[in-house]
């Protein structure tokens, strides 16, 4: 009788595809994104369609020209920022970037732009 229930029940799973996506231990072991809950799977779902929710990969680097400025990410109107201006440099140059048009380093002229960022939760 249990043998009967158990088949009956595997039965059942199999034939709702809802339930079978749900409830993969009837196909195998459940993936990371299968099992995942609350941030974590809006994270890994978030970096499945190319988003970097937590800032975790390496940002994209731009010229630092006019047309292509540093972004500078932020939850607020500004921010500060500090440039190197030179690789060897050891004195870092701290100004503030404000939201709008792209602002220059007052030492050597690398271009910022600010660019408003959400937060992921």
């Amino acid at each position: 009788m249990c043998e009967g229930f158990r088949l009956r029940t595997k039965t059942t799973l199999l034939s709702n595809p809802r339930i079978n996506e749900t409830f993969s231990f009837v196909s195998g072991i459940p993936t990371d994104e299968e099992q995942a809950t609350g941030l974590e799977r809006r994270a890994l779902q978030a970096l499945k369609h190319g988003k970097d929710p937590y800032s975790m990969l390496k940002p994209k680097e731009y010229a630092g020209t006019q047309d292509e400025p540093h972004i500078v990410p932020s939850i607020g109107n500004k921010r500060l920022v500090g440039c190197l201006c030179e690789e060897d440099n050891t004195a870092i140059v701290w100004f503030w970037v404000h939201e709008g048009h792209a602002q220059r380093c007052p030492s050597c002229g690398s271009h910022y732009q600010l660019v408003h960022h959400e937060l992921p939760h």
